[in-house]
């Protein structure tokens, strides 16, 4: 029997891994169709089914379950011995793919993808926003970012931004209208802002002042899952807002939001990048290693 395509078993171990054609197009670059029909000619050429589809889903077989097991690490030896090569020749190059929450990404991430690609051009940045703690390994990220309660065991974790700090705020009609709140539990019954996540959990808003914690769990009327929607229902006087204060920074400066409970607002520390400690990074991923320790050396104070 003649060797399986290497490209054929990369695709399959991407529908496999993601259990879905649409995600696996998507990452290696090609028509769903195209994807399928590589799939199917896959398995004859090997002579054994690896998916089995339905109209709604696609899942590999027990043939597949073993093949992608055993193929996995070998494919991912591949990438890293091609990524060595070229990092050999002074060019690190490659895909990396991070996983990283919508304020990691907004506030910390973004401002680094120009430098970062502009000194290594050979590298493709892909960067996923998502709040869900997700298996990165399984579903094939290269880092992702998380804060420091999120972080697993067996990661290597690198502070990947300086301390954060949440800000609540109102514009100045609503503190005209429900006065300026002197303490955490003077928000209750009055309108807020605040965060729903697409499972439906509310979190509460958590302040903290002289090693006391205040949990308040906000009431409405309104509730998003996008930061940028919050801060525009705030601005339009809807209610108080608790969020990162970079996203507001400048609106408080401007006098458009007034910061309130500013002494029950303590920082905390930044997001970190995390990858896995079982295997030896890509090279993609230890040029943005490199690049973050002089970014972080850069940085002001």
């Amino acid at each position: 029997m003649d060797h399986a395509d290497l490209r054929d078993l990369q695709a399959f171990a991407a529908v496999a891994r993601h259990r879905s054609f649409r995600r696996a197009a998507l990452e290696q670059r090609v028509s769903v169709s195209s994807l399928s029909q590589r799939m199917r000619e896959l398995e004859e050429h090997l002579g054994v089914r690896l998916l089995n589809r339905t109209t709604r889903s696609v899942a590999p077989t027990e043939a597949g379950e073993q093949l992608l097991r055993r193929l996995e690490p070998a494919l991912g030896e591949v990438a890293g011995a091609l990524s060595d090569l070229r990092e050999r020749q002074g060019r690190p190059a490659g895909r990396l793919r991070i996983n990283a929450p919508a304020p990691a990404a907004d506030l910390v991430l973004a401002p680094m993808v120009t430098p970062f690609l502009t000194r290594f051009p050979d590298v493709e940045l892909e960067i996923t926003v998502d709040i869900a703690l997700i298996d990165i390994v399984a579903q094939g990220y290269d880092a992702g970012v998380r804060y420091e309660e999120h972080l697993a065991q067996d990661m290597i974790a690198v502070p990947l931004g300086p301390p954060q700090r949440f800000v609540l705020c109102a514009a100045p009609s609503v503190l005209d209208r429900f006065g300026v709140p002197e303490r955490p539990e003077d928000l209750l019954g009055k309108p807020t802002v605040s965060t729903v996540y697409a499972s439906g959990a509310h979190p509460p808003w958590e302040f903290e002042k002289d090693g006391r914690t205040v949990r308040i769990q906000p009431g409405g009327p309104f509730h998003a899952g996008h930061t940028g929607i919050q801060i525009r229902a705030a601005l339009d006087g809807l209610g108080f807002l608790l969020t990162f204060d970079a996203y507001v920074r400048e609106h408080i400066a401007a006098g458009r939001l007034v910061a309130v409970l500013e002494d029950w607002s303590q920082s905390f520390p930044g997001p970190f990048l995390y990858y896995p400690s079982r295997r030896q990074p890509p090279a993609s991923l230890r040029a943005f290693l490199d690049f973050l320790k002089d970014w972080r050396r850069q940085a002001p104070p």
